[in-house]
């Protein structure tokens, strides 16, 4: 075997030259002995050097940094987690590769957080606990999980585009994929539930919206429905119904709606649509669903609709509204 030093020697030197680790280890052993060195240990000394660290001493010769501050990583992560690698290195006074290798030893992903409509005050914050906490202080003295009725309205796509990754060499280009037209033809569907399944749906004509006259007369038509369907419901425990505070739901024609049904309603945090069982339960599986998927008339989307909506079985619909009573908690 050759002289050690020697060899980690001429890998700093191809290193300098600019050459990559397993080239600088084919040459080497090309001019010394076949032996000489390996492709991988020879890319461990690279990523030492990448690292900054061109000491040739055989101890460090894994490019690990032993004196590296983790506890003050860690307290800029705790102080912004939205900080880049590149300020983090510039604040540690280490390289870049060093601050991935020591993130990727603590675990640490990066990930996005969701779009929400608006920044939550304190007060928006504190309004969610409140809510939430009384509402599972509630669940525990008297359960009321099986008469709440929910529903909420979203817009489907006749046309749902989906963004597919594509087998390609390394040199080709993808196929660019089309956004979507930004007034794509869609009808908004309405839907109510509970913890049994779906109990009415409707969709309204194509490119009409939702306003309080015609969710009073969609809440007359869900009242029929659990006449037909829940009428225990109606008759002895009475209807707790859960929507959101989009205006339709809370104006005064609606109110009235509401008063002449008896129907209690239960309170929404502002601002809050993780915590609506539509939003974050029944309707991101819906999503799923259509991603894809093209329909040619109303009457092909709301099969596909009808078909997706009575999959929706009693556990599906039943953890949804368990979520409701505890996310917004936490």
């Amino acid at each position: 075997m050759e002289d050690e030093e020697h060899i980690r020697h001429c890998m700093l030197y191809k290193f300098q030259l600019g050459r990559k680790a397993s080239e600088a280890a084919k040459n080497i052993c090309s001019a010394l002995s076949q032996d000489a060195v390996s492709a991988r240990k020879c890319q461990r000394w690279f990523e030492k050097f990448h690292e900054g660290n061109f000491s040739l001493d055989d101890k460090s010769g894994r490019g690990r940094v032993s004196n590296f501050d983790q506890e003050a990583l860690q307290a800029l992560l705790v102080q912004n987690p939205q900080i880049t690698q590149q300020d983090l290195a510039t604040t540690l006074n280490c390289s870049q590769k060093t601050i991935s290798n020591q993130l990727r030893a603590l675990g640490k992903v990066q990930k996005f957080g969701k779009w929400v409509p608006h920044e939550l005050t304190d007060n928006n914050c504190n309004q969610r606990v409140t809510i939430c906490s009384s509402l599972l202080s509630r669940q525990n003295r008297l359960p009321f999980l099986e008469q709440i009725v929910t529903g909420d309205e979203k817009w489907v796509l006749y046309v749902n585009l989906k963004r597919r990754p594509q087998w390609l060499d390394k040199n080709e280009a993808p196929q660019p994929t089309p956004k979507p037209d930004l007034h794509a033809k869609k009808v908004m569907l309405c839907v109510w539930w509970n913890f049994k399944g779906i109990l009415h749906y409707e969709l309204l004509p194509s490119n009409q919206t939702i306003t309080s006259a015609v969710y009073s007369a969609q809440l007359e038509r869900l009242a029929q429905a659990l006449r037909e369907k829940e009428p225990a419901l109606i008759n002895q425990k009475g209807i707790i119904l859960h929507h959101d505070n989009a205006r339709p739901h809370t104006a005064r024609i609606t109110a009235e709606k509401l008063h002449q049904l008896e129907w209690e309603v239960l309170p929404q945090p502002a601002y809050s649509p993780d915590i609506a069982p539509s939003d974050y339960h029944l309707f991101r599986s819906l999503q799923n669903f259509l991603l894809g998927k093209k329909f040619n008339n109303e009457e092909c989307l709301k099969n596909a609709l009808t078909e997706i909506l009575h999959q929706n079985h009693k556990n599906f619909t039943t953890e949804g509204l368990k979520c409701f009573l505890s996310v917004g908690h936490k």
